[in-house]
């Protein structure tokens, strides 16, 4: 097991590694920064100046080195525009995203994990082609369309629920919907067929001649082995969830990470963009090495690979 988890974790760093460069590259090849900060009307005076201020005037393998030394230590730097850490920035608007992310994913979970069994248990049913018809209606559901469709019935017409801010548990009832039905087709779908293929297994179906006991047989034969894709899904679903809030948090105005992106993006705030970036690949990353972990105390055959 140790020599699993060091040769995933080396795997792990990599990517992060690998991540960072990219990022850093496409940000500052994206246009000039000494140019956006300084304004339209600067003189080249203006913007020469500016590129020395901020080192921008070095060779981009300097600057990334800067920068890498700089975020090892915890200095992410300062934004641009509110000259604030962007630590802080960016400990302060997380926890709202994180808080937003799970309960969309525990959402996720506690509705498409029940429908995959029970459309797998009753395949070919009235059950199996409700639970597929929901996933393809989730799939095909723009996610900014469904928070719109939210704030007019619960929010506008029944006044339930509030319809902007982050402030009360209330205000990510409707995010958290939204969100979850982003995910909740891929687990509903991986759940049935992973059960279809259990039941289907060998080992099954000499569970079944035994004359064991139906809930034994499904769910510690059958599901345990169907929930190991799930769970490494799961931890994708949680990463893709923290990243890709953007359009949810800017629709309902919570104040968390993905808004912080899209105003800094706006912005130009380039120290802000990339260290979220950053950040996010970082907990992406240590999201599958936990499911890889996970998988491999539930299979011990996994270690072998």
């Amino acid at each position: 097991m140790l020599q699993y988890f060091v040769k995933r974790l080396g795997i792990a760093l990599l990517v992060v590694l690998t991540v960072s460069v990219i990022s850093f590259g496409l940000l500052r090849l994206s246009g000039d920064l000494a140019q956006n900060l300084a304004g339209e009307g600067a003189t080249p005076a203006q913007v020469d100046e500016i590129r020395v201020l901020y080192g921008l005037d070095r060779s981009m393998i300097a600057q990334y080195f800067d920068w890498a030394g700089s975020a090892l230590k915890g200095d992410l730097g300062r934004s641009l525009f509110s000259n604030d850490p962007v630590f802080e920035l960016i400990t302060h608007r997380l926890p709202v995203t994180f808080t937003l992310a799970v309960s969309s994913l525990l959402l996720a979970i506690c509705v498409a994990l029940p429908l995959g069994v029970f459309a797998a248990v009753y395949r070919n049913s009235w059950i199996d082609r409700a639970a597929l018809g929901l996933a393809v209606f989730g799939s095909a559901v723009p996610s900014f369309w469904f928070a719109l469709v939210l704030i007019y019935v619960f929010g506008v017409q029944f006044r339930l629920l509030p319809i902007s801010g982050s402030t009360t548990w209330a205000h990510f009832i409707m995010p958290t919907v939204t969100l979850s039905t982003m995910v909740m087709p891929q687990i509903m779908r991986l759940t049935r067929g992973g059960m279809i293929d259990a039941l289907d297994a060998d080992y099954v179906k000499m569970a079944w001649a035994k004359g064991l006991n139906p809930m034994a047989v499904f769910f510690k034969h059958a599901l345990r082995n169907a929930l190991l894709p799930v769970v490494s899904l799961a931890a994708v679903s949680l990463g893709f969830l923290l990243g890709g809030s953007v359009i949810v948090e800017s629709v309902f105005s919570v104040n968390g990470i993905g808004s912080l992106a899209y105003e800094s993006i706006k912005r130009a705030d380039f120290p802000v963009v990339q260290s979220i970036l950053f950040v996010l690949s970082f907990v992406y990353v240590v999201l599958t090495l936990l499911s890889d972990l996970i998988n491999a105390r539930i299979d011990p055959r996994i270690r072998l690979h």
